[in-house]
């Protein structure tokens, strides 16, 4: 009977002890503030990203983590954002993730030209491991990768003619972004690639100093460039994934719960970021020709001739990046093609 009895107490005092441990492993949820800069515009899909990240830690957390959403680069640009996260000023960005070549070699080859034809590709290589490796390689510089959001496909425009073919660029003047890569690319196609920063684009295709300029369609609609280009065209040359970014600081200051917290907010609102991103540059598309742009559709069998032609700055380029990582999203490009 006493033995009975002490088997019995023996399971209830193991059972308590197993409760109380699950207990002890409940997530653990402390107050924080996080600062979530960007240089994205209100209004834009980044910003709209932002926002349903920030409403998304709100719900999970019960209040607990903040978040205080800075946008239009009011902290700095992306350069900037990068020291300020590695500096613990800044908690979060989201940014160019082609801009992070600077730290590591390997992202140069989200910005390589024609690389991915359709969002599902990108999504692809993006959200797999090749994605991952890239982040990974961020943690010795002091940050943490938490995934891609995207500012989507760039577009080409110009005030001169329609560009349907590849020859039909030849002796434009067109505006790039300040980075070796563009201006390779469109000096390559026969362009004179004119390196500009984006506030002084407006007026110089409005005073002729160049003739075209290349953005994604929400970006060309929301600065007015319509008002002094006539022809766009759809020639999704280049996409720009938006790392998400936190300060290895700050990340240490976290335990694993609210880790994994900000990451699985993270990847939610990526999946909203994107769709309206998607349907921003659809609508962008409808509503610029809806005011007077003229817009053409790259051929598929046009586009392989770009690419045919811009091979030298893409093997250039190439060269920076892990033999067997390319080999890699070389490989998953090509599966996703052809699952499409």
């Amino acid at each position: 009977m006493r033995n009975g009895l002490q088997a019995v107490l023996a399971s209830a005092v193991t059972a308590g002890m197993l409760l109380f441990s699950g207990m002890g492993n409940a997530a653990e949820i402390g107050a924080h503030t996080m600062k979530l800069a960007s240089a994205g515009a209100d209004g834009s899909p980044l910003a709209l990203g932002m926002a349903k990240f920030a409403e998304i830690v709100k719900e999970k957390s019960g209040g607990k983590i903040k978040v205080q959403l800075f946008t239009n680069g009011v902290l700095g640009g992306d350069v900037q954002m990068i020291s300020a996260l590695q500096g613990g000023i800044v908690e979060m960005t989201v940014l160019n993730a082609g801009l992070l070549s600077s730290l590591d070699d390997n992202f140069v080859m989200v910005d390589l030209p024609f690389q991915f034809d359709s969002p599902k590709v990108a999504d692809a290589v993006m959200d797999g491991p090749v994605g991952k490796t890239l982040l990974d390689k961020l943690s010795a510089k002091g940050l943490v990768g938490l995934g891609y959001w995207e500012l989507g496909f760039r577009q080409l425009t110009n005030s001169r003619r329609p560009i349907a073919t590849v020859e039909d660029i030849a002796g434009l003047k067109i505006r790039v972004v300040q980075s070796p890569i563009y201006i390779d690319l469109f000096n390559t196609l026969g362009a004179n690639a004119v390196p500009l920063p984006f506030p002084e684009v407006y007026t110089a295709l409005e005073s002729k100093t160049v003739d075209g300029q290349e953005n994604p369609a929400p970006s060309i609609l929301t600065a007015k460039l319509n008002e002094v280009q006539k022809y766009l065209t759809l020639s999704n040359h280049m996409y720009n994934p938006q790392a998400v970014l936190v300060g290895a600081k700050f990340w240490a200051k976290l335990n694993e719960d609210e880790r994994k917290l900000i990451q699985d907010a993270t990847l939610e609102a990526r999946d909203y970021e994107r769709r309206v991103s998607r349907e921003q540059a659809s609508k962008a598309v409808d509503e610029l020709k809806a005011k007077g742009m003229t817009v053409t559709e790259l051929a598929p069998a046009e586009v392989e001739k770009f690419r045919a032609k811009i091979r030298p700055v893409v093997e250039k380029f190439s060269q920076k990046v892990d033999p067997a990582l390319m080999a890699q999203a070389q490989a998953e490009i090509a599966k996703a093609r052809a699952a499409q």
